[in-house]
């Protein structure tokens, strides 16, 4: 292929500079309802789409229905006053936009409890895979092998009306969800704990059975899951993950295909994997100082990092102008229970340091850290160190917001998403330029 690739080395310059030339110089022309930059730059700050589950306020971050986190937190109902809420209270207000009672929390968790079982064939699926296969393909591929049981597919084929659309897709999203923690379990247990798994503890919630099938010993790390399940659940529905589940949605695919397209895009390391690529830097920070730096080294070192042309992970948020409320819930988290961990001392220093050199550099419009930054060193102190798994955890959170979004989408009979695309000489045209 060498007169192809050949060619194309000669036109991808040419195509850069094209797009370079149109953003930089020409964003501001309007191609109707919206301008070139938006049409270039992702659609980044287009109001394009409709979510009622979740809200993303720049300066108060997200709001559940309406709640802010520390909201959520504190009214939702809890297995133990003491400790966190259960994520399946989170659901069912993100359905609903009620603050659901302890009675239909109870309920809810033993709805799941009875739809947890896994089909042996989706096992068996996982099993064809090579061990050393990435967790998030593992888990994309067994949640699109559990399409086979999906209510909804067998209702439409059945002649099913399209008001009742949503009743079969909360059907699918009961079944996903109450499945998830199984599965995610079954990954990690397969790839990292020698393919010894752990069977369900029906005494246990969703939240909490979900980490004892992991095989996480401190039964704190339970109530650790039912923070972390809450704080990735729903982030609007322009996040990749989100609106690709929305997108696929809109063609009448069920919740299976929809929540598999979205853990892909949740895959990419400018979505869920940047959890893991925070903790990275924070270990190789802390080695290269052997051990918890102080305060002056992590500002040599992020001026190293940042000469160096690379990013600081985990710092910055495409929306958000304050620190992150979910950073804020983990570090309060992480001070109260685990405040002398070394790894948690050094992303306390960085929290401490990194905001104002970002503000120095000039290049970061937000030096704020985000749920990213800090989600890691929670995971690790608890023995969770394999950071390739990091994102299935997300996965199973960002499901809880994906499923609500979805059957919202089908209750209120939400269009085939279906915008316009444009040509590089239509924007040369719009901007007056010669093509």
């Amino acid at each position: 292929m060498t007169i192809l690739k050949n060619r194309l080395a000669e036109l991808v310059p040419t195509w850069r500079n094209d797009i370079s030339t149109l953003n930089k110089q020409h964003g501001d022309v309007s191609l109707g309802n919206t301008t070139i930059s938006q049409a270039i730059g992702g659609m980044r700050g287009m109001k394009a789409l409709i979510c009622d589950t979740s809200y993303l306020d720049p300066e108060e971050g997200i709001r559940f229905r309406g709640y802010t986190i520390p909201e959520t937190r504190a009214r939702l109902p809890k297995p133990n006053e003491s400790g966190e809420a259960w994520p399946t209270g989170l659901w069912y207000l993100l359905l609903t936009g009620d603050i659901p009672t302890r009675e239909a929390v109870v309920e809810l968790e033993n709805e799941f409890r009875a739809r947890a079982d896994m089909p042996k064939y989706v096992f068996d699926v996982i099993r064809a895979l090579p061990t050393s296969t990435h967790p998030m393909t593992q888990f994309s591929i067994g949640i699109a092998a559990l399409q086979n049981t999906s209510e909804f597919a067998k209702a439409y084929n059945a002649g099913l009306h399209k008001q009742d659309y949503w009743v079969t897709t909360l059907e699918d999203s009961m079944n996903l969800l109450a499945r998830l923690p199984r599965l995610a379990a079954y990954i990690y247990r397969r790839s990292y704990k020698q393919d010894v798994h752990i069977e369900a503890d029906p005494k246990l919630d969703w939240g909490a059975n979900f980490a004892h099938m992991m095989g996480v010993k401190d039964p704190a790390y339970g109530d650790l899951m039912r923070l972390y399940l809450i704080l990735h659940s729903d982030h609007e529905s322009g996040n990749v993950s989100a609106h690709t589940s929305h997108l696929v949605s809109s063609a009448l695919s069920d919740v299976y295909y929809a929540v598999a397209a979205g853990i892909n895009g949740l895959a990419g390391p400018l979505h869920g994997l940047a959890n893991q690529e925070c903790l990275k830097w924070i270990m190789e920070l802390m080695e290269h100082f052997d051990g918890v730096p102080t305060k002056e080294q992590v500002a040599d070192y992020t001026w190293e990092t940042l000469n160096a042309g690379r990013v600081i992970p985990g710092y910055g948020h495409a929306v958000l102008r304050q620190t992150d409320p979910r950073y804020k819930a983990q570090r309060d988290y992480a001070l109260k229970f685990m405040a002398n961990d070394p790894v948690v001392q050094t992303v306390s220093n960085v929290f401490e340091v990194v905001p104002d050199i970002l503000l120095k550099h000039g290049k970061a419009k937000n030096p704020w850290p985000n749920v990213d930054a800090h989600s890691g060193a929670l995971q690790q102190f608890y023995g969770v160190t394999e950071v390739d798994f990091y994102t299935v955890l997300f996965g199973v959170s960002r499901a809880m917001g994906i499923t609500a979004q979805l059957i919202w989408d089908r209750a209120v009979g939400m269009s085939l998403e279906r915008p316009k695309s444009v040509t590089v000489a239509m924007l040369k045209d719009a901007a007056g330029i010669a093509s």
